[in-house]
């Protein structure tokens, strides 16, 4: 994908973004950084979460596979449609190690998502549709809020929306 003010060449590279010779197997943070467009602080995130992983050199630098490039574009692809990354390392769990992930397990594991997405779009949907209500309320007490009280799930039992613990009797 070609971004804003990164310009191909027509040779199948982009100019703006390092290359790396295809001679080298593995990468620095930096490099892995730069062609993948995410933060340092962010590969060490992911590491640190089980979503891609490295090896130490003698000095203690991190080397990364090249297959991780792969796995990078993976997790910001997903959590860019708002995948949880605890989701993104079980789905990324189910690939075999030092493996690129294919056109094909995106589209398995995208398909396994979709139900979720579709729910979550129907919510939102329904929350955009009744924020007028809470708008023209102005103090979220509406008996039966839909954004503080998604369902009236205590709505015969209290109003308002705040929902108070319920106190037993110590007896």
């Amino acid at each position: 994908m070609v971004g804003r003010g990164v310009v191909s060449t027509g040779d199948g590279r982009v100019r703006g973004v390092p290359q790396i010779p295809e001679k080298i197997h593995e990468l620095t943070v930096g490099q892995l950084a730069a062609r993948s467009g995410a933060a340092v602080s962010a590969l060490h995130f992911y590491e640190s979460k089980g979503l891609i992983s490295s090896r130490r050199t003698s000095g203690n630098q991190r080397r990364y596979s090249r297959d991780t490039l792969r796995r990078v574009a993976f997790i910001r692809a997903a959590q860019r449609v708002g995948i949880p990354l605890a989701t993104i390392r079980e789905a990324l769990a189910e690939l075999p190690e030092e493996r690129t992930p294919t056109r094909e397990d995106w589209a398995h594991l995208s398909e396994a998502w979709r139900s979720e997405l579709d729910e979550r779009i129907k919510q939102l949907n329904r929350l955009r549709d009744h924020l007028t209500d809470c708008i023209g309320c102005g103090c979220l007490s509406l008996d039966a809020c839909v954004l503080s009280n998604p369902d009236d799930a205590f709505g015969e039992r209290r109003t308002g929306s705040r929902l108070m613990v319920e106190r037993r009797a110590l007896g």
